[in-house]
């Protein structure tokens, strides 16, 4: 019963602060004499108000999402904490992400990042590129939130139990509620409260772990780094997906594509009033990743401490390492309580921003309706059926690592985009734009195949650095359909 209400409480809470910020930006409004107020620019750029201290803070809990929360402690059992590699590689990737691609989107004032493409490429490479993020984006946000579901489903077992479509459901439609009108608004200060009950969870259980463990705070952190689980670096074995180089590397295109390439990361950071305050923003956030996942993983090796002190069997998959032991009741109601709590948190955050961007790229990008209010609820509400959809077909389907199954995904469907980009931003060229589609379409199957056969032949695994050659194979194809900008102007004169 004490989750429940925890439950019912934060939504309410939630609820209750999207309207008071509804209120709040129509207030400002008329403040401003700004009578014509356009609901669709408060929904889908916040009117670019946002103080950047506060994007920054929020987009620690939207980064992380709830699929961080449960499935990173559970990746020491088989990984131990090389993860922290690809975090390295993280802080690399937001530095250009911040000096790169946040000076091209500010220079055009876009809202939509894929209208870049537009301008310089074309209107099909722009409809392809919208519609990979499209795709990818609602795959990857309903793989993380089905998984979050089946947790909050477990977490109210002892209350009630309910079926798992209609936790999806309800769950979905409270996140309808709050941001159908707002939008990015409203999302800019829901994910400061998401990101504080999600670190708050964190602190609470990994204090709670050390207290049974019998350890200090001094203590634990002794005992994590000399264990043996705590290896961060393998340099040697380069067939394995965890060797230095893959794991950098990949981290750094990981955050170009999931975050400078991806709608749904950038929308936020765009709704900053300039480009310095959305810089420092990304700064801010990206740095503080490696000591959050730190926290995660140091979370997972307690946890296997005590799993062995308490005699208890691992379970199979490591996704459900800290949630066995919370649901259980071995760490107490109290942790019971707030692992609830940040989960949602960290899912809701992940899970309602991801359903604003959709509806955005949507609108903007394939419907060219950005002032029309009604059409942008309609493709919220269709997005939000769509989403229910696919998170019931992940249930149906299961998985075995999640966080593993999301970036083998974001590898077959961001690598596209990251063609696309490099190619308007590093050549003058132009593109044959009816075959781009082929290419981009072409690119993710050749390079399944070529995993299918180095793997065959010599039993080597493409790892995340799959992004990379998807990327480059994009970016190679649309060199081989393109024409240089003197053949481009002078084909267009003989036209006319």
């Amino acid at each position: 019963m004490i989750v429940l209400g925890t439950i019912i409480l934060y939504f309410a809470v939630l609820l209750l602060l999207s309207r008071w910020i509804e209120r709040r930006g129509r207030l400002m409004s008329m403040k401003d004499s700004e009578e014509n107020d356009d609901g669709n620019a408060a929904f889908f750029s916040g009117n670019r108000q946002s103080p950047w201290p506060l994007v920054a803070f929020g987009m620690i809990g939207a980064s992380i999402s709830g699929l961080t929360f449960i499935g990173v402690p559970g990746w020491v059992m088989g990984t131990d904490m090389t993860y922290l590699q690809m975090c390295l590689g993280f802080v690399v990737g937001y530095i250009v992400v911040a000096f790169v691609l946040l000076p091209l989107y500010y220079q055009h004032r876009l809202t939509s990042i894929y209208t870049y493409l537009h301008h310089r490429l074309g209107r099909v490479s722009y409809k392809t590129g919208a519609s990979f993020f499209i795709l990818s984006k609602l795959l990857g946000a309903a793989a993380k939130f089905y998984v979050v579901c089946e947790i909050l489903q477990n977490c109210l077992s002892d209350t009630i139990e309910l079926p798992y479509a209609l936790i999806v459901v309800v769950a979905l439609l409270l996140i309808w509620l709050y941001t159908r009108r707002g939008g990015i608004r409203t999302l800019v200060w829901t994910d400061v409260v998401q990101t504080a009950c999600l670190l708050l969870a964190l602190l609470l259980i990994l204090v709670r772990v050390a207290e049974l463990l019998d350890f200090s705070l001094t203590e634990a952190f002794s005992a994590v780094w000399n264990d043996a689980h705590a290896r961060i670096f393998e340099w040697d074995d380069f067939s394995s997906k965890q060797n230095f180089w893959k794991q950098f590397l990949s981290g750094i295109f990981v955050v170009i594509v999931m975050t400078g390439l991806d709608q749904d990361m950038m929308q936020k950071n765009l709704t900053c009033k300039d480009l310095r305050s959305a810089q420092k923003d990304m700064c801010s956030y990206g740095v503080l990743f490696v000591p959050i996942n730190f926290l995660f993983l140091a979370l997972g090796i307690l946890l296997l401490m005590l799993y062995q002190q308490l005699g208890l069997d691992l379970p199979a998959k490591g996704d459900a390492l800290l949630a066995q032991i919370v649901l259980d009741g071995t760490l107490g109601q109290a942790c019971l309580v707030f692992f609830t709590l940040g989960v949602i948190a960290s899912a809701f955050s992940s899970a309602d921003s991801a359903l604003t961007a959709l509806t955005t790229c949507f609108c903007i990008d394939l419907l060219h309706r950005e002032k029309d209010e009604r059409t942008r609820k309609q493709v919220h509400l269709g997005l939000l059926i769509a989403f229910v959809i696919v998170t019931l077909v992940f249930h149906w389907l299961g998985s075995g690592s999640v966080m593993d199954l999301i970036y083998t995904l974001v590898s077959y469907t961001y690598g596209p985009l990251l063609g696309l980009f490099a190619f308007g931003m590093f050549t003058k060229r132009y593109l044959r734009e009816q075959l781009v589609p082929y290419v981009v379409i072409a690119s993710p199957v050749i390079c399944y195949v070529i995993d299918a056969a180095v793997q065959a032949a010599a039993g080597y695994q493409f790892g995340y650095e799959m992004l990379m050659l998807n990327g480059l194979l994009t970016f190679v194809g649309l060199c081989w359909i393109s024409r240089s900008a003197d053949t481009a102007q002078n084909r267009d004169i003989d036209k006319k």
